[in-house]
């Protein structure tokens, strides 16, 4: 029989599990609380700036200006690649420019992935290793290309660009059939470290 002011095993147990919840409830409130404060505004990105991404598919004949390679052939199902994957280490420059210094390279692949359309979807990183910016941004995404512009989620990033989150906007700037084309990619970043 326990008296009144004796703690027993059970009660003991039972105050630091009230102790750990508590203690659990605030840093979830304070984690939300600090969220609240860096509300996203769509108008107002945290980063926002403008690079032209250039794709130039390797031909067979031409080694020195290909930056991507076709990984696979088209399945044959329709008349619109279904099932190519493209794999690419391609310049991106400030200006419209291939032959400009780039400011990063955009490594990943595309393939893609509609029967009756010319969609692709994207998963690349964009390397930067410039005087500017340092680090990566990681994006992926549905590039449906007949629409005139196309947003790609950021979904992270690195150094400079530290766990960044954020948009970025395809639109086509210029294509010479299936060997070359270039996008104007407008990112915008909305959490910024």
């Amino acid at each position: 029989m326990t008296h009144f002011g004796e703690k027993t095993s059970a009660g003991h147990g039972f105050m630091i599990i009230c102790v750990f919840l508590l203690l659990s409830i605030s840093q979830v409130s304070v984690s939300m609380g600090s969220r609240k404060n860096r509300s996203l505004n769509p108008k107002k990105p945290c980063k926002q700036f403008t690079l032209f991404y250039h794709d130039n598919v390797f031909g067979g004949d031409d080694v020195a200006n290909a930056t991507s390679a076709k990984a696979t052939n088209a399945t044959k199902l329709g008349n619109f690649k279904f099932g190519q994957l493209i794999v690419f280490n391609d310049p991106m420059t400030i200006d419209r420019n291939f032959k400009s210094a780039p400011v990063a390279t955009a490594q990943g692949f595309y393939f893609y992935d509609m029967k009756n359309d010319y969609t692709a979807w994207f998963a690349f990183t964009l390397v930067f290793n410039s005087s500017k910016y340092k680090g990566t941004l990681n994006m992926m995404g549905a590039d449906l290309m007949e629409d005139t512009t196309r947003d790609l989620s950021i979904t992270g990033g690195t150094g400079d660009f530290f766990m960044a989150r954020g948009i970025t906007t395809f639109k086509t700037d210029t294509f010479q059939g299936a060997k070359y084309f270039r996008l104007k990619m407008d990112i915008k970043l909305y959490e910024c470290y």
